[in-house]
């Protein structure tokens, strides 16, 4: 008995560590290696090891010695995770803390052992969920039917009978409906953004028609003004501005015709569709159509780095990245503002919440691979559009010619060619010129032609014996052509007396082309002496100067047998000059001063090397060659002619991939760059090349585009354009109703319009959203349709008064047991101040106007608000045709909560600060308009009880009491009436809607 009980405490005390260790394994698995994966592993990775170390693989974790085994109070990780003497937690680090349950689990993981069982190595989880509200299939909803008579009374509309539902079901009930006078006022400020006239007023208020309201919304859709009101908003979202931000913020003076491009769609009634495929894909779906093209300008609005793309080459890292995150401002707007998904969290890591991963994210990168920001031609004529894209195509082809052509010649000469040009180049970097006078030297007029003929001629005043001519070459640093500036390519040299019958040709360098002689003199020697007094040059082919031809010589000397200069300071014509004092004129070809090398063996070596490859390149360019270089040269001549004959192309900053090149950045002509998956994010850890595609929208989508493997990159936009479309995509739909109703509600049914994800807020309303989504998709795609049902509605026309009771069950009126109260926006407060003021320019569209005095320096713009003159009559248009700065914005519409134009602003803050009262009392536009309000009031009405009567009604659109009446009346007499303006711009009735 005895043994068999050693037995089995022999056995329990080997089992014992076993099943701890079977434990342990589990508690690993089963929680620890989770936690790691998710908030750990993506900073603390095999090829990161922040912190110096890694928790991917055992032997990493190991080695990094973060943990005592069976000490978890002695374990440096324990420490940095769950905070060490009353201290908060370190990790993550800009992460959320760990919670107490899942630190509990590591303790015990640690206080165990810490084992990690044998080949198991962590990965970062990729979210594969699409069990989620804003992923499901949209369909359209049963209308619910009200639960008793009253809620059917109510009910005007779809929109009120889910709205009354969800009411009912939490126990609260609808607000009465909001008098006329609060109702005109409403509709007005959402549909066109300005107040109601009196005269509107009364007549809606006094019209007792059933129908008297939708004839008035109806109205106000069919304004002009609707456009401007609800281009704003989607301005808002896509991050417009007429600035480019970053550093330098340079201007944009051709982001305008986007902008009108907006209001215009909004006045069109644009269907949906049309619009967002415009503004992806428009050059591609709807070619020889402008819309096509200022469509473009969505993908072109958001900020740009000049310093990134222009100062820096793209070869190098700041080059590159910059062109990352400009693909990624791209990418992460179009599924922000058209789908409402947060597509940017995922080109570091996998998106944590979403099925969303890198391969997704930088697949839709390359969408956009080869398009930049740039100015670029949209014309109203499609036959003018046609001609002029049919034109350049055959350009860019002449010039691909001419660019083989030069590359054959050059082919041609071998390593002969080659190594001299090498030589030339080193020569070039050796040589230099020694400090020189200002006055360089003589210059003709510009030339557009290289075969035109000039001549300059220097009267020695006499007739003189002299031995040689020398030609010094001039130096300039314009255009990088340096030393030989201007020096003739063919030209020839003459002389004669008072009494010649011809002239004596004293050198003919004009059957070939002569090299650039660099800063080595020119000298023409005779065998004997030749007496005359008039020396002339004249050159029958000019030097290259930029995109024209010039001639220029720095000095022209006369040289007898003993080596004096006859020429210096003789009197000097010429066919033209530029005449550019002290620089360039006539008379600096003959004052004796010239530019010297400051070595002037390397300088005769350089035009020795010069010379032998201007004989050179004389044998390869054939004939043959010659006449083929100069037939594309006359080709090209004439496309640009006929260019320059069509009528001149406005131009829009829009996405393209054909530009002028401007400095680094030039253009791709639509060749795509490579797109490669960056670990971390990191443009030096590319990973592998990623195909054209978006985020899946269910495990079975595909989200690959299926393209030709020849196609062009306008096919990749327009698939984009076709899947956001898509009426199967239920992000869309769901994403543009979602804005439309925050607009009118002041919060969406989505309360996170830009992140329908799980880290937005979910629908309060989801099936009324559906309904919304899927009648707005599937009946015409109507903005003015959709306005229409939402301000009709009963839930729209509610009283916004309080209700204690129905408040604390919904306080946040989540539910929409009343009308929310809001805020006048910037440019509606702006706007309405000009408006009863009598100021408001209504003209439409055009460049915006400047609410600042500009001053232009070699770094960037300043932007002086403080020097702008608020009675310039320019600026007393509506708010939306303000030019808008990035890096400065204007401090008076920031005082008041306008969008920040550097990021996305679906929904606008309304904050309540004194500096907005300090504003609307003291800015100079407020007491330059409370002066003009004053001046209209003085105007229209004939005593100061009318005036002030008139006062209040153009502001709060109502009646004023008779004691308002008798109080401003005595505050006017005592202030004056533009202080008593001022105090009514400060009113709530006006600053607030309702």
């Amino acid at each position: 008995m005895r043994c068999r009980w050693s037995a089995n405490l022999i056995l329990l005390i080997w089992i014992a560590p076993h099943c701890d260790a079977v434990a342990a394994d589990d508690l690993f698995r089963d929680h620890v290696a989770a936690i790691f994966e998710t908030h750990c592993l993506g900073c603390h990775n095999s090829e990161e090891k922040q912190g110096n170390f890694s928790l991917q693989t055992a032997a990493e974790f190991r080695a990094s010695e973060v943990v005592e085994a069976g000490h978890a109070d002695e374990s440096r990780l324990l420490e940095v995770i769950g905070g060490a003497k009353g201290e908060p937690a370190s990790m993550p680090k800009d992460g959320t803390p760990l919670s107490s349950k899942d630190v509990d689990f590591i303790r015990q993981w640690i206080q165990d052992g810490a084992t990690w069982p044998d080949g198991v190595a962590l990965k970062e989880p990729v979210v594969d969920d699409f069990d989620w509200w804003s992923l499901r299939r949209l369909s359209m909803p049963v209308v619910p039917e009200p639960a008793n008579q009253k809620e059917a009374a109510w009910v005007r509309n779809p929109i009120d009978a889910f709205v009354v539902q969800k009411l009912r079901s939490v126990g609260l009930s609808p607000s009465a409906e909001a008098d006329k006078r609060t109702l005109i006022r409403r509709v007005t400020y959402d549909l066109i953004g300005l107040p109601p006239s009196p005269a509107e007023v009364a007549a809606f208020v006094g019209n007792r028609s059933p129908d008297a309201y939708d004839k008035l919304v109806d109205r106000l859709l069919a304004s002009k003004y609707y456009g401007e009101r609800w281009a704003r908003h989607w301005l808002d979202v896509v991050r417009y501005a007429d600035t480019c931000g970053y550093d330098k913020d340079k201007l944009r003076p051709n982001a305008w015709p986007y902008r009108d491009y907006v209001v215009k769609s909004f006045n069109d009634d644009k269907r949906y569709d049309r619009f967002v495929k415009e503004q992806l894909a428009g050059d591609v779906l709807y070619p020889g159509t402008p819309d096509g093209i200022l469509g473009l300008g969505f993908i072109a609005a958001g900020p740009w780095d000049f310093i990134g793309h222009v100062e820096v080459p793209e070869s190098k890292i700041d080059g590159m990245e910059a062109r990352n995150l400009d693909r990624d401002e791209m990418a992460s707007s179009t599924l922000n503002v058209f789908c409402s998904a947060t597509v940017q969290c995922a080109r570091c890591h996998n998106h944590k919440f979403d099925p969303i991963t890198q391969e997704h994210y930088y697949s839709l990168q390359s969408v956009f691979a080869a398009v930049d920001r740039a100015d670029r031609p949209f014309d109203l004529d499609p036959a003018v559009e046609k001609l002029r894209t049919g034109l350049a195509a055959d350009l860019a082809d002449l010039k691909t010619q001419q660019s083989k052509l030069r590359k054959e010649i050059t082919a041609a000469g071998g390593p002969e060619l080659a190594q001299l040009r090498k030589l030339i180049q080193e020569l070039e970097k050796r040589s230099g010129v020694k400090p020189k006078r200002p006055e360089f030297g003589y210059h003709s007029a510009i030339a557009a032609a290289a075969d035109s003929t000039k001549w300059v001629e220097v009267d020695l005043g006499q007739d003189v014996e002299f031995s040689s001519i020398v030609l010094n070459p001039c130096h300039d640093d314009f255009g990088g052509i340096g030393a030989g500036f201007g020096f003739p390519v063919r030209f020839s040299v003459s002389a004669w007396t008072e009494a010649s019958d011809a002239p004596v040709v004293i050198a003919d360098r004009s059957r070939a082309d002569f090299s650039n002689p660099g800063l080595e003199p020119v000298v023409l020697s005779m065998k004997t002496p030749v007496t005359a007094r008039y020396i002339r040059v004249t050159a029958t082919r000019l030097a290259k100067r930029s995109n024209d031809y010039i001639l220029a010589i720095a000095e022209l000397q006369v040289l007898d047998a003993g080596g004096q200069n006859m020429a210096k300071n003789a009197t000097v014509e010429s066919l033209d000059s530029i005449e550019a004092p002290t620089r360039w004129r006539r008379t600096n070809l003959v004052d004796g001063i010239w530019p010297l090398a400051t070595d002037a063996a390397v300088t005769r070596q350089l035009a020795g090397a010069k010379k032998r490859e201007t004989l050179l390149m004389r044998d390869i360019n054939t004939p043959q060659r010659r006449k083929r270089s100069k037939e594309l040269a006359a080709s090209i001549k004439r496309i640009e002619r006929e260019l320059g004959k069509l009528p001149a192309g406005r131009m829009v900053y829009a996405a393209t991939t054909k530009f002028s090149p401007q400095g680094n950045f030039k253009p791709t002509l639509g060749k795509p760059r490579q797109v490669r998956l960056l670990h971390r994010g990191n443009i030096q850890q590319p990973r592998s090349e990623v195909v054209p595609g978006t985020i899946p929208l269910s495990n079975e989508s595909s989200w690959q585009f299926k393209l030709k493997a020849n196609h062009n990159e306008g096919q990749r936009r327009a698939a984009l354009a076709e899947w956001v479309t898509d009426k199967q995509n239920p992000l869309t739909w769901r994403s543009i109703v979602n804005r439309v109703w925050q607009y009118h509600f002041g919060r969406g049914i989505v309360a996170t319009p830009n992140d329908f994800g799980r880290m937005g807020q979910q629908p309060t309303h989801p099936e009324l959203l559906d309904w919304l989504a899927t009648n707005f998709r599937d009946n015409g795609q109507s903005f003015r349709t959709l306005h229409r049902i939402i301000v009709t509605s009963a839930t729209y026309r509610q009283a916004s008064v309080h209700d204690e009771s129905q408040s604390l069950v919904d306080g946040d009126n989540r539910f929409l047991w009343r009308m929310n109260r809001r805020r006048l926006s910037a440019e509606e407060l702006r706007d309405s101040v000009l408006s009863v003021s009598g100021r408001l320019s209504l003209k439409m569209g055009g460049p915006g106007y400047y609410l600042f005095e500009l001053e232009k320096t070699a770094h960037s713009p300043h932007y002086e608000y403080h020097l702008f003159d608020p009675e310039n009559e320019e600026s007393h248009r509506r708010s939306i045709y303000r030019f808008v700065v990035r890096s400065q914005p204007d401090p008076f519409m920031t005082t008041l909560d306008c969008a920040d134009s550097s990021q996305s602003t679906p929904r606008r803050v309304e904050t309540l600060t004194a500096l907005q009262a300090l504003s609307l009392l003291n800015n100079r536009f407020m007491l330059s308009m409370s002066a003009h309000f004053a001046k209209r009031l003085d105007k229209e009405a004939t005593n100061l009880d009318e005036r002030v009567r008139l006062a209040m009604q153009l502001l709060a659109n109502r009646e004023p009491t008779a004691d308002e009446i008798r109080q401003l009346s005595d505050y006017a007499r005592t202030h004056g009436l533009p202080n008593m303006c001022r105090v009514l711009f400060n009113l709530s009735e006006f600053v607030y809607v309702d």
